[in-house]
């Protein structure tokens, strides 16, 4: 599984569409997230499969990237070739790139 580091996605984010799935739970979502993420808790997410795009660039999100880690490979064994993980996760992004960003 190939991870992207907070800086690359932020330097992405700024240049190409890209869709971020966030697969925490609802009440972790509540405290912080990376804009325009989407949830889809992880033990949802075979059930909005159908709803996302296998050709679209996904970035997965959670806590520390190992949720989000076994949601890529999930996504990936489902045809989903441009899938990458968030190195480190919310907690990670939030501490290089946003300190204002609630950290738990």
């Amino acid at each position: 599984m190939e991870d992207i580091s907070p800086s690359d996605l932020r330097d992405l984010l700024a240049n190409e569409p890209v869709v971020i799935i966030d697969v925490r739970e609802p009440w972790e979502f509540s405290l912080c997230q990376i804009v325009g993420s989407e949830l889809v808790p992880l033990e949802s997410l075979p059930d909005h499969l159908a709803e996302l795009d296998p050709e679209a660039l996904t970035v997965m999100v959670c806590h520390h990237g190992v949720r989000s880690h076994c949601a890529a490979e999930y996504l990936r064994r489902n045809g989903f070739q441009r899938v990458l993980n968030l190195a480190g996760g919310i907690h990670r992004w939030a501490a290089e790139l946003d300190p204002t960003m609630a950290q738990y």
